[in-house]
């Protein structure tokens, strides 16, 4: 009497049909070991998104400096108030008095090391 051992014995008849088989290869490739798998692609989709906010911010950004520099080259008056407030530029006669909110006064401080 001899005894042999068959594997396919032991694995369910769910899994010996070869469609169903490649079907869930064909899902574990797809998730996990291609180079445009499923995590890949919602990182990037992730960095995507990211990325179109940042986009938006910028042209609000480049929209509002454009605006800023037709002021300023237009307006000698804005001009003058531009150079006093950005660059603390002030006429000879007068005293300058610059006051710190704690935050700002935190940022200079770490700058400045």
């Amino acid at each position: 009497m001899v005894l042999r051992f068959d594997f396919k014995d032991k694995i369910p008849p769910f899994f010996r049909n070869k469609y169903i088989l490649t079907i869930i290869i064909f899902i574990v490739w797809v998730s996990l070991l291609d180079s445009n798998n499923l995590i890949t692609r919602y990182k990037d989709m992730k960095e995507l998104h990211k990325l179109k906010i940042d986009r938006e911010y910028y042209i609000k950004r480049i929209e509002e400096d454009k605006r800023k520099l037709h002021e300023l080259k237009t307006d000698n008056h804005n001009l003058e108030k531009f150079a006093r407030e950005q660059y603390r530029m002030k006429k000879p006669d007068e005293d300058l008095y610059i006051i710190l909110t704690p935050s700002e006064d935190r940022k200079n401080k770490r700058s400045n090391k």
